[in-house]
């Protein structure tokens, strides 16, 4: 016999003492014959935990213990049939491989395929926010009804109390009504009980005007954003990795693993609870190629800025917008000047000093004015410049400073006005 909390399982003979007999197939078994540390319930999940948890046994899939990849014991190699395994490759931590490993480990044979987990996760973290979109829309819209329901049935009750409250104060005060006065012992034992029903509407009065006050105080949830949000959800940093493998394994089966190695692409097929089918490719990355790269966003807006914007510049716009370099540093004059020589992006043309174009204060230099009296004869559109985007710096052009008009522009002596138009007088009766 074995009872829940049992250490030692029981056996056919004492000679067979390496294998256990199944629990369906004892010939006598005795429940509570002898009082366990848990009850049989609680045994039995217990057995059903390890049952899953056994990776290595055929049909058994691991349970989402947590760790760095999405993905371990889920994944199963389409050429053995065997399940990937998962290894760290690099520095501490270490970056999360699968690798078909137990056909080199039994038969010494090479292994059918390795690749990264950087492309592929994201990759089916994706596909199953596809997958369940749909769905967690009209989730959330039954939640959004489930949460007025309860907020309407906590109302009734409380009103249904307050009803009953306000009853029974009625009744004692009839009952009180008709007692004799000379009876002082039973008029005074009603009194008493006409009290406490007051006392009661009272009470519940107050807890009708508190439920009301905190529905009002309490923000109502935002269901249907919620769930047109699940991608931040997913990648919400109080959300673990255990909790994402569990949700995963929720609607996902199994998903077989293959390589086309003339492609470099990763062939994964999904299957899916309830027996839907789904395949993707995902391009392996290219000999050198590392997750570490300089986004394209952030190229494209310095191609654009380069032949008109200083280094400094450029570095200052992308760290107004947010985007950081490769290894998720900020950015630096020194930063982007080193890629743009890697890229071969032609710098911006004053900061080439060949003297064709200028900045507005090498302008005001060369004119031997102010920089102010610059600004001015481009006000006035007497002197051309180019800018990038509306407020940029000006970038002018050598050549334009030697026309006459720049050079016999009149010097304008006290404050400089312009008429506005449309501009109406501070002292309109004066």
């Amino acid at each position: 016999t074995m009872q829940p909390g049992d250490h030692t399982p029981n056996y056919t003979s004492l000679t067979d003492v390496t294998h256990g007999k199944p629990l369906g197939t004892w010939e006598v078994m005795l429940q509570d014959h002898h009082e366990g540390y848990i009850d049989w319930s609680e045994f039995e999940r217990n057995q059903s935990l390890i049952a899953v948890n056994a990776f290595g046994q055929k049909g058994g899939v691991k349970s989402g213990r947590g760790g760095r990849a999405l993905l371990a014991g889920l994944l199963t190699c389409g050429r053995c049939g065997r399940r990937l395994g998962v290894v760290y490759s690099g520095r501490a931590p270490g970056h999360p491989y699968y690798r078909c490993e137990r056909i080199n480990q039994m038969l010494a044979k090479p292994r059918c395929m390795t690749f990264g987990a950087s492309r592929i996760d994201p990759a089916i973290g994706r596909e199953i926010l596809r997958a369940v979109t749909p769905m967690a829309i009209e989730a959330a819209m039954e939640a959004e009804r489930g949460h007025r329901d309860n907020l309407e049935q906590r109302h009734q009750m409380v009103k249904l109390d307050l009803q009953q409250a306000r009853y029974e104060a009625s009744l004692a005060e009839r009952r009180y009504a008709a007692c004799d006065p000379d009876n002082r012992l039973i008029a005074a034992q009603l009194e008493k009980s006409w009290e406490a029903a007051l006392r009661r509407v009272e009470a519940c009065e107050a807890a009708l005007a508190q439920v009301r006050q905190i529905d009002l105080a309490t923000p109502v949830p935002d269901f249907n954003d919620m769930a047109t949000d699940l991608a931040t959800a997913w990648r919400a940093p109080g959300v673990d990795m255990r909790c994402r493998q569990q949700l995963l394994r929720t609607l996902v089966t199994d998903i077989v693993a293959d390589v086309d190695d003339e492609k470099r692409e990763v062939i994964l097929t999904i299957h899916w609870k309830g027996g839907q089918h789904s395949q993707l490719r995902i391009s392996k990355p290219k000999s050198g190629e590392h997750g570490q790269s300089t986004p394209q966003a952030a190229l494209a807006v310095m191609r654009s800025m380069a032949t008109r914007w200083s280094d400094a510049d450029i570095a200052a716009t992308l760290n107004r917008m947010g985007m950081q370099t490769g290894q998720g540093k900020t950015w630096t004059a020194r930063r982007v000047g080193a890629l743009r020589t890697v890229h071969k992006i032609h710098g911006y043309r004053s900061a080439e000093k060949n003297g064709e174009w200028l900045t507005l204060t090498e302008a005001a230099q060369k004119l031997g004015v102010t920089a102010h009296r610059v600004r001015r004869l481009i006000k006035e559109g007497v002197l051309p410049t180019q800018q990038v985007v509306p407020d940029a710096p000006h970038q002018i052009l050598a050549t334009d400073l030697e026309k006459d008009e720049v050079t016999q522009f009149p010097r304008h002596r006290g404050p400089c006005r312009i008429k506005m138009e449309n501009q109406k007088s501070l002292f309109p009766g004066i």
